[in-house]
């Protein structure tokens, strides 16, 4: 077991092509023995967005500050404090800061 304080976690730029204004807190990974499942604290600076993309597995996500929008498919869906998201694996999606503050999402 383990126990992660978040603040102590170096946050890294994200440097995907597409990607802006977006750092990155690795909390649980398979470098913790966690083989089916990764914990990350993403920040996106107002106007940032990380890359289009698709992969084969899906996202479950918790925003914990700041407004955005998911993109990807026919009409961007819009995002706020306290929301759940699902990406399912193979689908396009992006995220993107709309406000004014630091979005930060689990």
């Amino acid at each position: 077991m383990k126990v992660v304080p978040s603040g102590e976690v170096a946050r890294k730029q994200v440097e995907m092509e597409g990607t802006q204004g977006v750092g990155v807190r690795e909390l649980i990974t398979d470098r913790d023995g966690a083989p089916n499942f990764a914990m990350r604290v993403f920040d996106v600076e107002p106007g940032g967005h990380t890359p289009l993309h698709e992969h084969p597995w899906e996202h479950e996500v918790y925003v914990l500050a700041g407004a955005g929008e998911l993109r990807g498919g026919e009409t961007p869906q819009p995002f706020s404090v306290g929301d759940a998201i699902y990406v399912p694996g193979g689908e396009r999606h992006q995220f993107v800061n709309t406000g004014g503050e630091a979005l930060r999402f689990l």
